[in-house]
């Protein structure tokens, strides 16, 4: 088999990790809707618990349990590492709670806003230069949210507190390079002793939900830590093999079907401002995106043109 015919298949198999890592995020309302029954907190402290119990399984499997010790007796690493699991245990739990609150379209909203999010925090935090279409892009962002204000009277804090703790957890990981196996099972080891202690005072006391739920219920809530971590090695399998760019397209899967099991599974009210706010945020992504992807698949052809559009992204 030659070099060129290996890429081609690596790049196919990276495509197909990574849809199979959105499809499954964009599922989840699914899994957690048949949790509903149990408060959110508890949910989470679970989903924590098992998460890392799944992950260490792994890294045992793999013989990598010495890089996370290594890793975890490191001052300067477990301090990142601390503020990761702080932003995404803030993610997880407000969105298992808008879920099993009947709020799937906002945290649809969200992660459509999550890329835009991340790219105003690469401008102001990293000090990355951006060009203007990139600028147009945050600009048709902000007035879609600026519209839910204005309509609702309110701020759309489901979506907005989604997209911002993912982009800080991006942000934090970005400069952390550690594998996803090894970074998944700090984050959640860090969290996991307040977790555990909370669900043991919570089922000590009566208030807790595990000792009064149907076995099948059950074995949902401790399988929460593979419903957690299949996609996130997933990804990080899809990752190694094809573009940032595409894994970008990629990335608009999950709250796509998540915005459709809102609308049309949990019927959900999709009003015409609903209708304007995602055109707008629609927009703002292709804005943002198409220069970059026209480029990286040769459809512009004109060197002239070319030229341009390089040196705006």
């Amino acid at each position: 088999m030659n070099q060129e015919t290996e890429q081609s298949r690596n790049k196919t198999s990276g495509v197909i990790y990574g849809a199979l890592s959105f499809t499954l995020w964009g599922l989840l309302p699914l899994y957690w809707k048949l949790l509903k029954q149990i408060p959110a907190d508890e949910i989470l402290s679970h989903r924590i618990i098992w998460s890392f119990v799944f992950v260490i399984g792994i890294l045992l499997f793999t013989q990598k349990t010495g890089v996370f010790v290594k890793y975890l007796t490191d001052k300067r690493v477990l301090l990142r590492m601390s503020l990761c699991s702080l932003m995404i245990g803030i993610n997880w739990f407000i969105y298992i709670w808008a879920v099993n609150n009947n709020h799937i379209i906002e945290t649809s909203m969200g992660y459509y806003i999550n890329p835009l999010i991340s790219v105003a925090l690469g401008l102001f935090v990293l000090k990355e230069k951006m060009k203007g279409h990139q600028y147009a892009a945050l600009a048709l962002a902000a007035v879609a949210v600026s519209i839910i204000i204005l309509q609702y009277g309110r701020v759309p804090w489901i979506a907005l507190s989604l997209a911002v703790s993912f982009a800080l957890y991006g942000l934090l990981k970005k400069v952390i390079t550690i594998e996803s196996a090894v970074g998944l099972a700090m984050e959640t080891a860090v969290l996991t002793p307040a977790a555990f202690i909370y669900v043991v005072f919570k089922e000590i006391n009566g208030s807790g939900s595990l000792t009064r739920l149907e076995l099948p219920t059950m074995l949902l809530l401790l399988c929460a830590g593979v419903a957690t971590a299949t996609p996130l090695l997933l990804f990080a399998k899809g990752t190694k093999r094809v573009e940032l760019s595409t894994i970008g397209f990629l990335q608009y899967i999950s709250p796509s079907i998540t915005l459709t099991l809102g609308v049309f599974v949990f019927h959900e009210e999709f009003t015409k401002t609903h209708m304007i706010s995602f055109g707008l945020i629609w927009l703002a992504l292709l804005v943002y995106s198409l220069p970059n992807l026209l480029i990286k698949k040769g459809l512009v052809t004109n060197p002239l043109i070319k030229e341009k559009m390089s040196e705006e992204i």
